[in-house]
């Protein structure tokens, strides 16, 4: 199955300029974990929860800083042409529940495992995702 048939495409993003408390509001108003970070229509970079949490919050980061300074640069990326399991594949390798979709570097979409999940073919990938993705890590020593 093309990756196309499970991805949103109605993706909200914001720009590497906006306010790290923008993002973090807007993130609360859609009710999600990620936002993407775009110059015009490319990606550039990918803001989490996370990010939020341990690199501005823990580090006292002002919330007027650009979300530039701590959001992830270089995020991974799936392509249009890649399938469904291509992309569980790809999302359990690295260990992320969300995928961006580019078209020559252009931002058209974003797949999660959740999206993945409610496609009946892919409940073994994705599960076997979470799975890989949910792995304790070590702690540093």
């Amino acid at each position: 199955m093309n990756i196309e048939k499970v991805m949103t495409r109605e993706v909200e993003y914001c720009s590497p300029e906006t306010p790290i408390h923008e993002v973090a509001a807007k993130m609360r108003d859609l009710d999600v974990g990620v936002m993407p970070i775009c110059e015009g229509d490319q990606l550039t970079g990918l803001a989490t929860d996370r990010d939020i949490i341990l690199k501005a919050v823990a580090d006292n980061t002002s919330m007027e800083s650009p979300i530039s300074e701590i959001m992830t640069t270089d995020p991974v990326r799936g392509t249009v042409n890649m399938t469904a399991e291509e992309a569980a594949d790809l999302m359990a390798d690295v260990q992320i529940r969300r995928l961006p979709i580019v078209e020559d570097g252009k931002m058209i979409g974003i797949v999660s495992l959740g999206d993945l999940a409610v496609t009946h073919k892919l409940d073994d990938e994705a599960g076997q995702a979470l799975e890989d993705i949910s792995t304790p890590s070590e702690p540093e020593k």
